[in-house]
């Protein structure tokens, strides 16, 4: 029960959590610090009450050693959300994260001396492709549709080269801080729940720097027309119903992600998250509208492809499946 309750829990959370991204992008495209800090403030809550037991539980993992993956985790967070604000269209920047394998090869290869086989190189070889073939017909769908002033299709051009840079570097990051958990977990042991708040909790300061577009964005979301949510009847300002939508399917997703890793095998969560991934990438390109050429469903196929072939799916399905005969048999 708990495993199915883990794949609605992701699909549901993880889904939606897209949707209410995408529909706070689109109306304020740079709301994204506001939306980084409001998911940060109620995980961390979430995590003070429930996990540190309102701060009298001692963490198992020293506090330095978290500080430095915060930095990192804190980073990642709000250049990634900045990224959208960047002519960074949200079916591009859902393709571009899923290119965290070429990312998590590369630092492994440099930082902890790895080697792979030739079918994990020809996945990342897949992968690369696919995420390069959409990156270049997005940045043709950028200088063409921006303006019809030359000028100012250049500006929109370097924009959009900004946010290829930015999430670029959060891939970057994000792979080093893999990296450097899975050291933290080898050598003190595992303890999700316990990273998930110290990673929300300790870079809540660093807000700060980020306090005036915070505000002026709350000023806007204020100035947002009035929705009557459903069922309880209370009315707020549309902007700030979508950010608590938002978080709120975050935290699902987040929840339905570790139910699904403690209690299912990592070929089931690779598979779960992928066709989620997948799954939120067809909605965004048919609910909002998204420009979607065949070269970026080429593209996308490549990226799918190839992230199924790195985690040796069907590999690990055909043994599953010979073991399942093998126990009939007996």
């Amino acid at each position: 029960m708990r495993p199915a309750l883990a794949v609605g829990l992701v699909f549901a959370g993880c889904c939606s959590n897209v949707v209410f991204l995408e529909l706070l992008a689109r109306k304020h495209p740079g709301c994204g610090n506001i939306v980084t800090f409001a998911q940060f403030l109620f995980i961390a809550v979430e995590g003070f009450l429930f996990e540190a037991d309102l701060g009298r539980k001692r963490p198992a993992i020293p506090i330095r050693y978290y500080a430095v993956m915060v930095t990192m985790f804190f980073t990642v967070s709000v250049v990634n959300n900045y990224a959208l604000n960047l002519n960074i269209a949200m079916p591009l920047h859902m393709i571009f994260r899923s290119g965290s394998l070429i990312a998590n090869m590369i630092l492994g290869i440099i930082i902890l001396k790895k080697r792979y086989s030739i079918f994990k190189y020809t996945s990342i070889a897949l992968v690369s492709v696919g995420i390069f073939i959409c990156t270049f017909m997005s940045a043709k769908q950028v200088t063409s549709e921006s303006s019809s002033s030359e000028n100012d299709g250049f500006q929109a051009f370097l924009r959009w080269l900004l946010g290829i840079g930015a999430l670029t570097f959060a891939l970057l990051m994000s792979a080093r801080m893999g990296i450097f958990q899975e050291t933290l977990y080898k050598q003190f042991g595992k303890h999700s729940k316990e990273a998930l708040f110290y990673n929300h909790v300790l870079p809540l300061p660093g807000f700060i720097f980020l306090a005036s577009d915070i505000y002026d964005h709350a000023v806007l979301f204020n100035k947002s027309e009035l929705y009557q949510v459903p069922v309880i009847g209370v009315t707020v300002p549309i902007m700030w119903f979508y950010l608590l939508m938002n978080v709120i399917t975050q935290y699902v997703c987040i929840r339905g992600v570790f139910i699904l890793t403690t209690e299912c095998a990592s070929l089931t969560v690779t598979l779960v998250v992928t066709l989620r991934k997948f799954v939120s990438l067809i909605f965004s390109i048919l609910y909002f509208q998204n420009p979607f050429t065949v070269w970026h469903w080429l593209g996308t196929l490549f990226v799918f492809i190839g992230t199924l072939m790195y985690t040796e799916v069907w590999n690990n399905l055909g043994t599953t499946k010979s073991q399942l005969q093998k126990d009939k048999k007996n």
